[in-house]
């Protein structure tokens, strides 16, 4: 069976780093972060947040060597724009791999203002995006056939169960 590659996306606070550690909490697979990979481009370069397209550059080959090698990916980053969600798309095709390209959503505007405003990424000198920012982001609309996961509807766990459930041949 060809290994494969999940991506969560979604807005900032909508829930997704919650869903996809839990999903690679139950599923075995491995987990990139490109809030992760960015801090850490932020830390050891000159560069300051936002560090444009090379977070996501550095994610795709990375998973792509997992992929390679069958190790199964969940690639969790707002993924907001068309172009970035067709390099995931082509990182995985690439490989061999299976895709599943998931938008994490949270329905509710006033849980999500709530997580936005309360937070902690986890990710020491992060500082994550206020509500305002949120709401001005640009985010393409999607223009193929994704599974969205609303988090004001499931917890985390039933959102990972659903993806995971999708994520079976």
């Amino acid at each position: 069976m060809p290994p494969l590659l999940i991506v969560v996306g979604g807005l900032p606070a909508s829930g997704k780093t919650t869903v996809a550690t839990e999903l690679a909490r139950r599923t075995g697979f491995s987990y990139l972060r490109v809030d992760t990979i960015e801090q850490a481009i932020v830390r050891s370069t000159p560069l300051t947040n936002p560090v444009g397209p090379v977070g996501y550059v550095v994610a795709y080959d990375v998973a792509a060597d997992l992929l390679r090698t069958g190790v199964s990916v969940i690639a969790e980053c707002v993924n907001s724009l068309a172009v970035t969600r067709d390099a995931w798309r082509d990182t995985g095709t690439a490989c061999g791999a299976r895709v599943l390209e998931t938008e994490i959503v949270c329905s509710d505007p006033a849980e999500h203002r709530r997580r936005a405003e309360t937070r902690d990424t986890g990710i020491p000198g992060h500082v994550p995006p206020t509500w305002r920012q949120i709401v001005d982001r640009e985010y393409e609309p999607w223009t193929r056939d994704r599974l969205v996961v609303d988090t004001a509807a499931l917890s985390s766990g039933e959102a990972a169960a659903l993806i995971a459930s999708a994520a079976r041949p």
